[in-house]
């Protein structure tokens, strides 16, 4: 099904002034980091746009981007026996709108997308990578396979844009067209205030889809150890799959040794403003990031950060926060009783900064301007 909004009536498709950028992406459906930041480029201009998944769109990101004006042209794409037809549905669709440009999200649009360019005619074609390669076991087998084709069609795009710098030095070395990279860090929407009073960080939260990649288990393990030292401490959970119907994660929390009562889990918010608000501290125990979004939000909240040296994730939180090793529960443990120990006025003064560091560096205003350099420029499709 498609979801035409009635303002992008009128418009002279083609054109250089209102012809539209075309997003394809591998799921609109889902709430991961790359669903939100191209949502969150949708909400910050009125430029035309169309937004084309490989599989489907979501309520939530429809709400997110807030432009009753952009196309959305979902494929239903849920499989590797789909793709072929999708390519076809997408080099009618490409035919059809003439976009000025088009910008592939994530591995599989990246292939699907070039692929269909090259079929279509269709103006320059542009990459946004959006994880690092610190992990490739993480990856489904499906993605492995899917960073391998776009790294044969790299030399296709006109551009690549990944959100870490650390994701760029590693795709390039595994292959990825160098003379096409730049890198363009998330941008997040500040909140006009937020709460920085000073109190001892006794709640720790994560927010972050339940993943191998996310590592929860990394996180519980340390949890268990913080709530043995600290009696009044507690934790909270926030994602999709993160909640009490989920038995790997309630056999996780039990292996991990953490009580439950000690535990809440929140699952999949729509609002991730109360979850801020209710945390001290922020913790990302991923095996593989590129930007986590995540740890720039919480920062905007004022929140100081613990987080593994994944992606960007230490030049993001730089001194506002502390980063230790993935995979290493004990040295995630320390870091969080650090803060669990410290001054609550230190706190504070952590989430202050490193909301002003946001505020310097990460704003999506910002970012919306780098994007739209890339697409202005031509280059080889």
């Amino acid at each position: 099904m498609d979801y035409v909004g009635s303002e992008g009536a009128g418009l002279e498709v083609g054109t250089d002034t209102a012809a539209p950028v075309m997003h394809v992406i591998t799921n609109f459906a889902a709430s991961g980091g790359a669903e939100t930041m191209l949502a969150r480029l949708l909400a910050a201009t009125s430029e035309p746009a169309i937004v084309v998944p490989l599989i489907g769109v979501s309520e939530r990101n429809l709400s997110l981007a807030g432009r009753p004006d952009v196309e959305y042209h979902p494929l239903n794409a849920r499989g590797a026996v789909h793709m072929p037809g999708a390519i076809l549905k997408l080099t009618g669709l490409m035919r059809e709108k003439r976009p000025r440009a088009v910008l592939c999200w994530m591995y599989h649009a990246m292939v699907v997308g070039t692929l269909s360019a090259r079929l279509s005619g269709a103006p320059p074609v542009f990459w946004t990578v959006r994880q690092a390669l610190d992990d490739p076991r993480s990856l489904t087998r499906s993605t492995r396979l899917a960073v391998a084709g776009a790294r044969m069609l790299s030399s296709r795009a006109a551009g690549i844009v990944y959100n870490s710098a650390r994701a760029r030095e590693q795709h390039e070395q595994y292959g990825y067209a160098a003379r096409f990279g730049k890198v363009i860090p998330n941008g997040v929407v500040v909140p006009e205030q937020a709460d920085p009073t000073p109190r001892k960080a006794r709640v720790f939260g994560i927010a972050a889809r339940f993943h191998p990649q996310k590592d929860h288990l990394n996180f519980f393990r340390a949890a268990a150890q913080i709530a043995a030292q600290f009696p009044d401490a507690r934790f909270v959970a926030a994602g999709f799959g993160l909640d009490d119907r989920n038995s790997e994660v309630l056999a996780m929390i039990e292996d991990a040794g953490l009580d439950p009562a000690r535990l809440e889990l929140l699952g999949e918010l729509r609002d991730m403003g109360d979850f801020y608000s209710q945390i001290d501290v922020l913790v990302l125990s991923s095996r593989t990031e590129g930007f986590p979004n995540v740890v720039a939000e919480a920062m905007s909240h004022a929140r100081p950060v613990v987080t593994t040296n994944v992606g960007d994730a230490a030049l993001v939180v730089a001194d506002t926060g502390k980063v230790v090793s993935p995979g290493d529960p004990d040295a995630l443990c320390d870091a969080m009783a650090e803060f669990a120990r410290m001054p609550p006025e230190q706190v504070a003064d952590l989430g202050k900064r490193a909301r002003q560091r946001i505020v310097a560096n990460y704003q999506v205003k910002h970012i919306l301007g780098e994007y739209q350099e890339v697409l202005s420029q031509r280059g080889p499709a």
